[in-house]
């Protein structure tokens, strides 16, 4: 049985280590991913295309397979400001969703963050919620959105803020009420995305802080 899964965000954190975990599995045949640039790995079940994501639109035909794996993400200081983030954050992986549920495929998993809410007073976690409210509109068979607190890993740019809260969290969370918000590392929430997209057959599901552990 072939299966095929799409990845947006496969050189980020938790994406590289999705593809990593997506061509060393036995239920994934094909893996393809959408780039801004080339992948600098090659592998047999491997397919990279090159986009340009503000045409992203004109790209339906790369939609065809059975996941979509949304793990798009940036963060203000490296979009230059809240529009231009959120044109990453929202605006390219609805556009991504709209496209993979037109062409079939089934399931859509996506990395949101914990606290997303669409009423919330942060701009970053409002966008995720607005993300993910859009996506539960959209006729796919199956929905799963995971969404990690602090996300532990070698990232291509350095984070100020997060290497701090890398140090000081998982500190902190070793007191009992705040155990359940400890870091996560990418390769952790890769591992899960595998799992479920593997194993669980509910219509929509969360994974929040602790579920992602498992």
């Amino acid at each position: 049985m072939t299966k095929t899964a799409i990845i947006l965000g496969a050189t980020g954190l938790v994406g590289s280590e999705l593809l990593n975990e997506l061509l060393n599995s036995s239920h994934y045949t094909h893996v393809v991913t959408l780039t801004r640039r080339a992948l600098p790995i090659s592998h047999s079940k491997l397919t990279n295309h090159i986009i340009d994501f503000e045409k992203l639109a004109q790209c339906g035909e790369l939609f065809k397979g059975d996941v979509l794996f949304s793990c798009l993400g940036t963060t203000q200081k490296q979009a230059g400001s809240i529009s231009a983030q959120r044109k990453v954050d929202f605006d390219y992986q609805f556009i991504a969703a709209q496209l993979a549920v037109s062409n079939g495929i089934k399931h859509y998993c996506l990395v949101s963050s914990s606290g997303a809410n669409a009423q919330s007073r942060s701009p970053y976690l409002k966008m995720k919620g607005q993300l993910e409210q859009q996506i539960k509109l959209l006729a796919f068979e199956r929905i799963s959105i995971f969404q990690p607190s602090l996300l532990l890993g070698q990232r291509e740019q350095f984070r100020v803020a997060e290497k701090i809260g890398s140090i000081i969290l998982p500190i902190i969370a070793w007191l009992p009420f705040l155990k359940r918000y400890r870091p996560i590392t990418g390769k952790q929430v890769a591992k899960k995305m595998l799992m479920v997209s593997t194993e669980q057959q509910i219509k929509l599901s969360y994974f929040v802080l602790d579920d992602l552990f498992e």
